[in-house]
């Protein structure tokens, strides 16, 4: 199962570009001068203390928030354009739903915003592996965080993108609810997508390819899952995490 775009998906390019970009609120600063080059098909993976930037990068990523200097560019074009939106999917570490619609209501409404019909077959696939069967009628705004998350990861998961922004997705899911998630994360790669999550999680870090730290606001390390283990046992070692 994926919902990659096989347009964008089937050609190995740049996905997302950021050339200096820092963000300030105020005289502080949340993320400093970053230069990023992401490429299709890339699973990456970002940790760092709560503060350290990973929110305010994938929010810039995802057109949420304005960059204080420097050009930030999906699929060759800005962030909020129609190009970028539609081929970018964004799942906040808040979830957001409407009070008045189900899980499908959801579910359905996402697709046709994306030119489906509002049955595809996606739809129940996503609710059954997500264990949201005995719940996809009922309003959101009346679960857990464990079920909102996994509502907001339905939503997210059903329409079309080559790229997948995810902020804190494990929060408040149980064992099942995280390996199901992982496993569609995984399947959205395999399909093409390009695939960003931000998370405290250490144990999720080997099911990534590639990892960044970023410490206040600064991208402090850059290589594989292996080299981002070690990384972060030198810190935890010298007493810095």
């Amino acid at each position: 199962m994926s919902r990659a775009t096989s347009s964008d998906a089937e050609n190995p390019k740049e996905v997302v570009r950021l050339i200096g970009v820092a963000k300030e609120y105020g005289d502080v600063g949340a993320l400093a001068p970053v230069d990023l080059s992401v490429m299709a098909g890339e699973a990456i993976v970002l940790v760092g203390h709560n503060g350290s930037g990973k929110s305010t990068l994938l929010s810039i990523i995802a057109g949420m928030l304005e960059p204080s200097e420097g050009t930030v560019l999906v699929h060759g074009q800005p962030p909020d354009s129609i190009y970028a939106r539609e081929r970018r999917s964004w799942l906040p570490d808040t979830p957001v739903l409407y009070d008045d619609l189900s899980v499908r209501e959801h579910m359905e409404y996402t697709i046709r915003m994306h030119g489906g019909q509002g049955d595809e077959p996606i739809i129940d696939d996503l609710i059954k592996r997500l264990g949201l069967a005995d719940r996809e009628d009922d309003l959101p705004s009346q679960f857990s965080r464990g079920l909102r998350q996994k509502a907001a990861a339905a939503v997210a998961l059903v329409r079309p993108f080559t790229l997948l922004l995810v902020d804190e997705p494990f929060v408040g899911l149980d064992v099942a609810g995280r390996e199901a998630l992982l496993g569609l994360l995984e399947e959205a790669r395999r399909g093409g997508a390009t695939v960003l999550v931000a998370t405290h999680d250490p144990a999720v870090i080997s099911r990534f390819k590639r990892g960044l730290v970023l410490d206040d606001g600064h991208v402090v390390h850059d290589g594989t899952a292996e080299s981002l283990h070690a990384y972060l046992s030198a810190d935890v070692t010298h007493g810095e995490t």
